[in-house]
């Protein structure tokens, strides 16, 4: 039997670079679905290939996860078990972005643990945001509440903590006048917010 050709009686052929630019859109294709396989990308950093944890809210008492998001200086997204739970540091209140020494405690937390692993402590507690709010131990066992604190990078936040070793903490920062306590008259953030709104009204 005569093998079936098209019109004209030719087979069909392709230019060259039909041929390239098919080849290449294969090879891009089969690259970009190993990417998107692996939740790490460059450095060892988490892509945001993950969602934000939504209501109904989990309900977490102690978790491990790693941090793919430093939002200031007391606000971290951390990742577990597939969703970013935002969370916010117990008993201290970092200066905001736009006060004096708010970008110094936002790269300071970004230092120590942004994409790493982290132990979130919260007994289950979450603020009127949603937010967890707990105490963030490094996997080298920094406890990262304390170190801002230290650094003279954060307030003791006396409305929501008696706790007398971040008291002690914080006077000590203050005598040496580290970080913000060099400024002449730092502004706590919970004054700063309040004349914001204030303000604003």
């Amino acid at each position: 039997m005569a093998k079936r050709q098209h019109r004209g009686g030719r087979s069909r052929k392709y230019p060259i670079w039909v041929i390239i630019v098919l080849l290449i859109v294969s090879i891009y294709s089969v690259v970009r679905n190993n990417d998107n396989k692996s939740n790490t990308g460059r450095d060892g950093y988490v892509e945001k290939n993950y969602k934000k944890a939504k209501k109904p809210f989990r309900s977490l008492k102690t978790f491990t996860g790693k941090v793919v998001g430093i939002s200031d200086g007391d606000t971290f997204d951390v990742l577990y078990e597939g969703y970013a739970e935002r969370v916010r540091l117990a008993e201290i209140d970092c200066p905001e972005k736009k006060q004096a020494f708010g970008k110094a405690a936002k790269k300071y937390a970004s230092d120590l643990c942004f994409g790493k692993i982290v132990t979130v402590a919260s007994g289950g507690k979450r603020d009127r945001y949603g937010r967890v709010v707990g105490t963030v131990i490094t996997k080298e066992g920094i406890n990262v509440n304390e170190a801002l604190i230290q650094a003279g990078l954060a307030w003791h936040y006396k409305d929501y903590s008696d706790s007398d070793a971040l008291a002690e903490m914080e006077n000590k920062a203050r005598v040496e006048k580290v970080g913000l306590w060099s400024a002449k008259n730092p502004v706590a953030p919970w004054q700063y917010r309040k004349n914001r709104r204030n303000r604003s009204r």
